[in-house]
């Protein structure tokens, strides 16, 4: 397993994808495509699976964060 750990914004960009593609793949809206990107929302569990199945990475490598402020 890599120890390499990449953030979401990164991960939707090396897949070739845009934040708009992201959320019409998975039924969201574009802004909470955009919070998980920026770190305001994390994705559910279920979500981040699908997520790393869209960017065709381990779900180990992306680098989830929640702004705490």
């Amino acid at each position: 397993m890599s120890d390499l750990k990449i953030t979401p914004a990164a991960a939707r960009v090396n897949a070739g994808l845009t934040q708009r593609d992201v959320a019409e793949k998975m039924g969201v809206s574009t802004n909470t495509v955009i919070n998980w990107e920026n770190g305001k929302t994390v994705p559910s569990v279920s979500m981040a699976w699908r997520l790393s199945e869209l960017y065709g990475i381990p779900l180990d490598n992306i680098f989830f964060v929640a702004d705490t402020n």
